[in-house]
């Protein structure tokens, strides 16, 4: 992590001038995968690792931004008719840039200097961190009111049409409106959100597998082909449903002749994992841990054999952390196909749980997986001194 004098003396060095700061957490989902763009129910928690800017605006109509993690510093015309994205790491932060511009936000140009320190195809949303970081540095730099709901927005809309990415609004929205020492159940379709606190007799650890399959973002858009195409089959027999969300297990089960096997089951995941949070959320705020354990443990199981966006090591991961002692229940957190785990764990068991893991995991698979226990963080906003 860059600390703030770090960034500050980064930013002089670059740009010759004082910059004011600011920081965007990545987010690890406790449980309620892919259903974000089915208009379903996520449970996720902002985290530590965040990305960090530091900004200061321009006289002219120029991008300017430093990537500290890469090295180089690219520019971006804000006045540039057509814009077209490069396939690289600046689509993240330009893409934001057309989006704003493209919802009639009157921007000024800027000098902007990244660092983050949300581990890059973990599954922890360094791509939305760096995105809303982005957003709100250019608000800011604009004077211009910052509306944190749609600046979630907005940054997905950048993720899904300049990006090519076809995320939900999970990643976003949390990283925008995370809440300290709560994870927050979001209704994906009214995005209306209830804090839920994290009991403190249990901590939320992460363990990253350290493994990245290149196929994940060609898969995920496999994924929301397959949900929509589940709705435009099963809407002529259910009426005038518009996502998965609308759909109950029981009229899925009724009329599962209607759609392939790899259709029915990805739809089934959805199905189930809709009920799933909800009912998890309402064991979190009550304290039922156990119940909060078994309902994430059935999730990686449906994510494994129904979605199918699991893999050999995350699975090792996951069996070696459900069979440990003070393990309330873990799974894959995130996109699929690589990234971390996410346990809940009794607060007194997380040391040697940890320790645990680590060495079973390295055992298993030869690789040395970085393991973390974290408290929920607020959203965006400055750094502070």
């Amino acid at each position: 992590m860059f600390s703030v004098d770090e960034l500050k003396a980064g930013f002089r060095d670059i740009y010759g001038r004082e910059p004011f700061l600011i920081r965007a957490p990545g987010r690890v989902n406790l449980i309620g995968e892919h259903t974000d763009y089915n208009d379903g129910f996520i449970m996720p928690a902002a985290l530590e690792y965040e990305t960090r800017a530091a900004v200061a605006p321009r006289a002219d109509r120029i991008l300017r931004v430093h990537s500290a993690k890469i090295g180089e510093t690219r520019e971006f015309d804000l006045d540039n008719p057509a814009p077209q994205p490069k396939h690289d790491w600046t689509d993240y932060v330009f893409g934001v840039a057309v989006a704003l511009a493209g919802a009639g936000k009157a921007l000024k140009g800027a000098d902007i200097l990244v660092a983050s320190s949300v581990p890059v195809g973990s599954g922890l949303s360094s791509s939305a961190a760096l995105e809303v970081s982005i957003g709100y540095s250019l608000l800011t730099v604009a004077g211009l009111p910052i509306d944190k709901v749609e600046l979630a927005k907005l940054c997905q809309k950048a993720e899904n049409e300049f990006v090519g990415m076809r995320c939900g609004i999970m990643d976003q929205f949390i990283s925008c409106n995370g809440q300290h020492d709560h994870a927050l159940m979001i209704d994906c379709r009214s995005l209306e959100k209830r804090p839920v606190p994290i009991d403190p007799r249990a901590r939320i650890v992460v363990a990253n597998s350290m493994v990245h399959h290149e196929l994940a973002s060609g898969e995920y858009n496999k994924r929301r082909a397959s949900c929509e195409e589940a709705v435009r089959r099963l809407a002529p027999v259910l009426g005038s449903i518009k996502a998965l969300r609308d759909v109950t297990p029981a009229g899925l089960e009724a009329n599962k002749a209607l759609l392939s096997d790899v259709t029915y089951r990805r739809a089934r995941h959805i199905v189930t994992e809709n009920e799933r949070v909800v009912e998890a959320a309402d064991a979190l705020a009550a304290g039922d841990l156990a119940r909060c354990g078994a309902l994430m443990n059935q999730s990686h199981a449906s994510m494994r054999d129904d979605y199918e966006i699991s893999c050999e090591e995350v699975d090792v991961l996951v069996d070696i952390a459900q069979k440990l002692p003070g393990v309330f229940g873990s799974r894959m957190t995130g996109g699929g196909f690589g990234g971390c785990t996410v346990s809940l764990v009794e607060a007194g068991a997380v040391d040697a749980f940890m320790t645990n893991v680590r060495t079973a995991y390295e055992t298993a698979t030869g690789l040395k997986s970085t393991i973390f226990a974290c408290s929920p963080q607020q959203g965006v906003g400055p750094l502070a001194d």
